[in-house]
């Protein structure tokens, strides 16, 4: 039994001039629409604030009990450990999420070693003026002799607090450090 193409078919059938404008001729492509795409609904932005706050450690005698209080540092002198709070808030009407602050240390002041703390954040820490951060075991200087060497804190300028959680309308994080006068 012999095997006929449909090519062969169609030239007995109608010729071989129209069998080459059979295989020449091809449908135009058929060509969709475009699909109807929604623009995203509008979303209020999240609007973040950050205040920060610097008090000194005082502490006072009040019906013969010691008392210590945070009072605003408006004077500090040699040995007053200033507290800094940083408050965030998310003033807006939208989730923030990865939520990221950060604080220069004061120049006339010394960061205390492991006091920055923030629940729910991760804390790190800045050697040049902010632009770049890491946790403390990756961070180095250079030495009074040009050479690296690990950075204390001392060395720090600025400290990074990123949320872990995103910040719902609304809410409010705290971060908070230590420092003292040079």
């Amino acid at each position: 039994m012999r095997k006929t193409t449909a090519a062969a078919l169609f030239v007995g059938l109608f010729g071989s001039a129209a069998a080459a404008w059979a295989v020449a001729w091809a449908p135009p492509p058929i060509v969709s629409p475009p699909p109807i795409v929604s623009p995203p609904p509008l979303q209020a932005a999240p609007s973040i604030e950050v205040t920060s706050r610097a008090q000194v450690e005082k502490q006072s005698i009040v019906d013969g009990r010691p008392v210590l209080r945070l009072l605003p540092a408006n004077r500090v002198v040699a040995g007053d450990l200033v507290v800094y709070t940083l408050e965030v808030r998310n003033a807006g009407t939208a989730v923030a999420s990865a939520v990221a602050f950060t604080s220069p240390i004061p120049r006339h002041l010394r960061y205390l070693p492991n006091s920055a703390v923030g629940p729910g954040a991760e804390v790190s820490f800045s050697v040049d003026g902010g632009q770049s951060y890491d946790a403390p075991a990756r961070l180095t200087v250079r030495g009074a002799d040009g050479k690296p060497r690990p950075a204390d804190a001392a060395d720090y300028t600025d400290i990074r607090w990123v949320l872990k959680d995103p910040l719902q309308p609304g809410s409010v994080a705290y971060a908070r450090y230590l420092a003292m006068l040079r």
